[in-house]
């Protein structure tokens, strides 16, 4: 499975991103909207995790623009801190298939990757 990490936190991406390739995803990172938007247009992935805020180009940009693309085939889940009710409904009417609010279990991150790819 080929996975892209969109976090501008390089820490968390860093783990999030280590954490996946130790279930044997290949995964790739960057830290903006505009570069995760580019890389997400470009190559063919299975599942974007995707943050909310990022740089640049608004993580909420992102989504829409990847669920709108008819060559993009990525499922998409939101790993972001906006965890209240109306912010997890308006990710999944940009366009997420999933969403999952951080602080969050990696065992359930894995296992909803998995789960959408």
């Amino acid at each position: 499975m080929r996975i892209l990490v969109v976090e501008d936190e390089p820490d968390l991406a860093e783990t999030v991103a280590e954490g996946l390739r130790g279930e044997g995803m290949a995964v790739d990172v960057c830290h903006d909207g505009d570069t995760g938007l580019e890389m997400a247009t470009v190559h063919d992935y299975d599942v974007v995790v995707l943050d909310r805020d990022l740089p640049v180009l608004h993580g909420d940009q992102v989504c829409l623009r990847i669920a709108e693309d008819p060559g993009v085939q990525a499922r998409e889940l939101m790993l972001t801190a906006a965890g209240g009710l109306e912010d997890r409904v308006d990710g999944l009417d940009l366009g997420a298939d999933d969403y999952l609010a951080t602080p969050f279990a990696y065992l359930e991150l894995v296992a909803r990757v998995r789960a959408l790819g």
